[in-house]
């Protein structure tokens, strides 16, 4: 008997419960006693010519060993070949012992096979095909020695006999298997047949040349002995051989499948994508299913957790677990004893010699047996591996099975571990670490598809307002908790399935498709109002504002714009926003704005060395004396296309696109060559340079104005640098050791818009300043607003507690200049005195509104005449 078909049926993936199987089990089994009684009646009666006693029990151990000593092969998926022996002992008997004990001892080889390895689910097919077997092998031996009659070789029938065997069975295995819905396409069930035909003959040919060879020449039994043995040998180097290279091929295919279910991981989708799910569930089914082959197992039970922050997820390939074994309960889990997995090796539980627990916790599983081996990380469990009865008419899991597991699950748990870290950072490249949503280039990534397939879209870009001034008051922790809570607020307004992400710092962007895109009005309301609610910051109120502005692809002048064109032009919308309109919709005119900002940004250096870019000067006076000490240095630039460009518009362009440090050093290099010239002729006046923030964070920028200062043989007293306290505040552990640095050196410092702020007080004696410049619009005010005048006074005081300089900017009338005299100020800069003017007009108007006096120490000093 060959077990080729046998086994090919029997290793499918559903057991003898499958209805359709069981019928044919049923049918087989009667059929094979209808066909031994049938035989072992027509067959004549013959007298053996052996001991019918030493016969019956080297048959069965003739058929024990040939099954033991099977080589499986994998035919499909859930289908094996075997190559066994079986035919040698069949053939034997044939020739030698009546058909009842070779039923008998064929019968008592394979039940005794089922006992002892606990294989007693498929005893109706087993015991039917055995029947089966033995009857058709004697009846078709019997048919052939009758036809030939004494003409042909005595061992004709056996041969023939024993061939039909194989191919009986291989028939019945491949019905089998259309039962149970594995069936096999017709051209690999015929190359299926050819083998086991194949194998069938050079075992037959073994046989009963070895039983010549016994029969005929002396110590015929030991030559075939030793050949049996050799040819064992073989067969077992050749099945050691290919199991080790199924076991490659298992854990090459393993790994690579991990390594492809990391593709659906968390990308730069804004939130999880069913279809994403199941392709990475189908990833992880087909490895299951592809251990329960390798192991030749009933069922392969599959717990893992490849997301830290998920729940465990089951897997099952194979026979269904019992209903009461299907419920990701945590706490059963936990307490199953089957699970309880200390270290990393595998467990190997059978119910007939396990422990109470373990017996009950195989007994759930509708199990004889398991291979249990967890899946342990590099620094947490990730799941475990469950292998429930091995599909073999004759053995259980072995110690080849146990090796080829762990290292399975060795390999498992280190892809898994990859994928895991791999899926964390793509996250992190694709996502804002602060709110988990998007980031700018996770945005364009999820944009990108969605916008080729929708007819309209819109791409929203909201900001958060007083983001930054919480940040300064109550510190970069408060102001991050408002940026989450507004990502939330967005996300509960625009659902899951939006796209959404955080550009930096309060600034979001969103895409809306089609019907959504119809309602963007609508939609941005309701935004902005979510925004708008008052956050709770510790035990305050924060009461906070936003903008949106938003891009259609309609309004767009690209044809077929990308995230990229469209963002671009939200962000232009945002610009365009007011107090008065903070909604606005992009409109093609406001790209000539974005368009005149990259023609200043590009042409700046150009301007500088052309001579577009000059520097003005505002007097700045001494009250009550009216002394003339020094002016502040204004940047100006008189551009040929756009007319006189202000400050406010260029100067932002250059500092966002890290020009500020050459605008900066031109300024001050303007600066020193006019109090150089000062000083040349007898006048001690200095120039105020105004800083920016990315200035204050130059580690190397004192060292710049040391060498400016000693270039021009400047004093540094008469330089000061004016900063604003949200410039330092900004980044105050970076900006104060800069500050400190120039105020060792002698230079000036002053703090710029003082009072606008809310870390002012805080602030300030930390500060190495010198003087506070009181904030023009608390001094334009004090003539109708008692406010602004309480501001200003107190301001004064505070400073002058402090030993600080005062200046007053704004002063553009005499009521204002009388009050700061009678407050005490001791600087004015404003209208009042002077605009601020070019370099020859500035000395035009030194000349036509001060006169030279002698100052206290015997200096030439300008006082302001009337």
């Amino acid at each position: 008997m060959s077990d080729h078909a046998s086994a090919t049926a029997l290793n499918a993936p559903t057991r003898s419960t499958n209805r359709a199987f069981s019928v044919f089990a049923a049918l087989l089994l009667v059929a094979g006693g209808l066909s031994a009684f049938a035989v072992g009646m027509w067959l004549p009666d013959t007298s053996p010519n052996v001991d019918l006693l030493l016969t019956g029990p080297l048959l069965v151990v003739g058929f024990l060993l040939a099954e033991q000593l099977s080589i499986n092969v994998d035919v499909r998926s859930g289908a094996a070949w075997t190559i066994s022996f079986t035919e040698i002992p069949l053939v034997l008997g044939l020739l030698v012992a009546p058909f009842e004990v070779v039923l008998a001892a064929h019968v008592v080889a394979g039940v005794g096979t089922l006992l002892g390895r606990r294989v007693i689910d498929r005893a109706v097919y087993n015991a039917g095909l055995m029947f089966m077997e033995i009857s058709v092998a004697f009846a078709v031996a019997e048919w052939v020695k009758q036809l030939m009659g004494p003409h042909g070789p005595f061992w004709a029938g056996a041969f023939v006999g024993t061939i039909a065997v194989p191919l009986l069975a291989s028939v019945l295995g491949l019905t089998a298997l259309r039962l149970m819905g594995k069936g096999m396409r017709v051209a690999p069930s015929l190359r299926l047949v050819l083998q086991t035909l194949v194998v069938a003959l050079l075992n037959t040919s073994a046989g009963l040349a070895g039983y010549e060879i016994a029969d005929k020449a002396p110590w015929g039994g030991l030559l075939i002995g030793l050949v049996f043995l050799g040819i064992t040998a073989i067969y077992l180097a050749y099945s050691g051989l290919l199991r080790e290279q199924r076991d490659l091929e298992a854990l090459s295919e393993v790994s690579l499948r991990v390594a492809r279910s990391g593709r659906h991981a968390t990308g730069p989708r804004g939130t999880p994508d069913e279809s994403d799910d199941g392709a990475e569930n189908d990833e992880w089914q087909l490895i299951a299913e592809r251990i329960r082959e390798q192991l030749n197992a009933n069922r392969v039970v599959l717990r893992l957790r490849t997301d830290p922050q998920a729940p465990m997820r089951t897997l099952i390939a194979g026979e269904p677990l019992p209903p009461g074994m299907r419920r990701d309960d945590p706490r059963v889990l936990r307490e199953d004893a089957m699970l309880q997995l200390p270290g990393a090796q595998v467990r190997y539980f059978r119910i007939v010699d396990a422990g109470e627990e373990v017996s009950e916790a195989l007994s759930r599983r509708d199990a004889q047996e398991a291979l249990v081996v967890p899946l342990r990380g590099a620094t947490q469990l990730l799941g475990a591996i469950e292998v429930h009865d091995r599909l073999s008419r004759w053995r259980g899991f072995g110690k080849a099975d146990i090796q080829l597991l762990r290292t399975l699950a060795s390999h498992l748990s280190t892809a898994v571990d990859n994928r895991r870290l791999l899926a964390r950072l793509r996250h992190d490249a694709y996502h804002d670490p602060l709110t988990g949503l998007l980031n700018r280039p996770g945005f364009r990534e999820a944009a990108n598809e969605p916008m080729r397939q929708a007819d309209t879209t819109v791409v929203v870009r909201i900001d958060l307002d007083v983001l930054s001034t919480v940040s300064d008051a109550l510190g970069q922790a408060w102001g991050n908790r408002m940026v989450v809570a507004a990502g939330r607020r967005l996300r509960d307004e625009l659902g899951p399935e939006v796209p959404l992400a955080r550009l930096e710092g309060g600034a979001f962007a969103a895409l809306l498709l089609d019907r959504q895109a119809e309602r963007i009005q609508e939609i941005a309301e309701r935004l902005r109002a979510a925004l708008s609610v008052p956050y709770p910051v510790d035990r305050l109120t924060v009461e906070a504002g936003a903008v949106v502005g938003w891009a259609t692809t309609g309004d767009c002048e690209v044809e077929e714009p990308d995230p990229d064109a469209l963002l671009q032009r939200a962000d232009v919308a945002v610009r365009a926003t007011s107090e008065n309109e903070p909604l606005r919709q992009y409109a093609p005119s406001m790209g000539q704005i974005f368009l005149r900002r990259f023609q200043l940004v590009t042409q700046f250096r150009s301007a500088l060395e052309n001579g577009q870019i000059s520097v003005h000067y505002q007097p700045k006076v001494a009250l009550p004396s009216r002394q003339v000490i020094g002016a502040e240095a204004l940047v100006r630039w008189k551009h040929p296309e756009f007319g006189r460009v202000t400050p406010d518009e260029f100067v932002p362009a250059v500092e966002a696109t890290g020009l500020v440090d050459v605008l900066t050093d031109f300024v001050m290099e303007k600066a020193l060559e006019r109090v150089r010239r000062w000083i040349d002729r007898g006048l001690r006046m200095s120039i105020a340079v105004n800083l920016s923030v990315r200035t204050l964070a130059d580690e190397e920028f004192p060292d710049r104005v040391a060498a400016a200062l000693a270039r021009h043989e400047v004093p540094p007293e008469l330089l000061t640098f004016e900063l604003t306290e949200s410039g330092v505040m900004a980044d105050p552990e970076r900006a104060l050791p800069v500050l400190r640095r120039l105020h060792a050196m002698g230079v000036v410092l002053a703090v710029d818009d003082f009072g606008t702020g809310y870390s002012s007080l805080a602030y300030l004696r930390q500060l190495p300043v010198d003087e506070v410049k009181i904030d023009k619009s608390f001094v334009l005010g004090m003539g109708t607003d008692l406010g602004d005048m309480a501001v200003v006074r107190s301001i004064v005081e505070l400073g002058h507690s402090l030993g600080l300089t005062v200046v007053a900017e704004g002063v553009e009338d005499d009521a204002a200049r009388d009050q700061l005299v009678g407050m005490g100020c001791d600087v004015a800069q404003g209208y009042l005195i002077s605009r601020p003017l070019s370099e020859d007009r500035f000395e035009a108007w030194l000349r036509a509104r001060t006169v030279q006096v002698r100052g206290a120490r015997d200096e030439t000093v300008l006082t302001l005449v009337h």
